[in-house]
């Protein structure tokens, strides 16, 4: 790609060809190409669609650590953003680019804008998008949390518990259409009562794949596994549809060394003292020999 600098020079000719171009990619691979020129224009192959509904206001940047943000509107279409994806949450957290581009040489052009999609909100049968800027993620907590239970999630990089280990996931087939947080499940009895309570059911096929969901309970009714989530996934779920459950953990010292076999990683501190400690005194009825508060385990 050509330096900014061409399109400064062009811009200082006083008859210029330039338009906005802006660029989506989602989270699951998939990227989207908006232009506010009248024809279509391409970048690092991605087809921008002209007249595709998209518009952004001003940008409002500034130097510093300050957030960048803007808006974006749009209209919902069938071949680009749609309903049914905003609601299912595909477009969450999506990278963005803002481009001015010189439509004679898409190789001349110079980066606006640079984020991700917050907030979306439909009215309409159009979409508003809240613009992050990169500054965003220096808003977010970071450090290591000291708490009894563990901080990790099961199978992430501080875990490194592999999820594909037999006997800790399970892939099974719709047999009805599901519209809610409720799943049964049959001829799956060969795990313990509650394996998967707070684990994850993934669908891997049909309109909602790459949905994922909490597991609030796994209780074994009868010959049936019922599976509750937390919340409903944003997507009807049909009759053949593939999910995947994995094992939940509750980041309990016990679970992680009789269940997973990975104490090594624990990332809690089980010993840690309680805020009762604080206030704890000597008291002559108890051993009082200096020896540790907790048992071995």
């Amino acid at each position: 790609m050509m330096g900014s600098q061409e399109l400064y020079e062009h811009l200082r000719t006083g008859a210029t060809h330039v338009a906005r171009c802006w660029i989506i990619r989602r989270s699951d691979g998939v990227s989207f190409g908006f232009t506010d020129h009248d024809q279509p224009l391409e970048i690092d192959g991605i087809i921008c669609e002209a007249n595709g509904g998209l518009t952004a206001s001003n940008l409002q940047q500034s130097t510093g650590l300050a957030v960048d943000n803007t808006e974006a509107f749009g209209a919902l279409s069938s071949v680009s953003v749609t309903e049914a994806d905003i609601l299912a949450g595909r477009f969450d957290g999506a990278e963005v680019e803002s481009w001015m581009v010189n439509w004679d040489d898409v190789n001349i052009r110079v980066l606006n804008f640079r984020g991700s999609l917050g907030e979306l909100q439909r009215q309409g049968g159009a979409f508003q998008a809240e613009l992050r800027g990169l500054a965003e993620v220096l808003n977010q907590p970071k450090g290591r949390i000291y708490q009894r239970p563990c901080s990790a999630i099961l199978g992430d990089a501080a875990c490194r518990f592999d999820l594909e280990i037999p006997g800790y996931f399970v892939n099974a087939v719709l047999d009805n259409d599901i519209a809610g947080v409720n799943f049964s499940f049959t001829d799956m009895d060969q795990f313990e009562d509650r394996w998967f309570e707070r684990g994850r059911l993934v669908v891997l096929s049909g309109d909602a794949a790459g949905l994922k969901g909490l597991i609030k309970s796994d209780r074994m009714v009868g010959q049936d596994r019922v599976v509750s989530l937390w919340q409903e996934l944003r997507a009807n779920l049909k009759a053949g549809d593939e999910v995947k459950l994995i094992a939940g953990c509750d980041k309990s010292t016990t679970t992680c060394r009789l269940k997973f076999d990975n104490f090594l990683n624990f990332q809690g501190f089980p010993h840690i003292p309680g805020e009762d400690w604080m206030m704890a005194y000597p008291n002559s009825s108890d051993p009082n020999e200096g020896a540790s508060l907790f048992a071995s385990e």
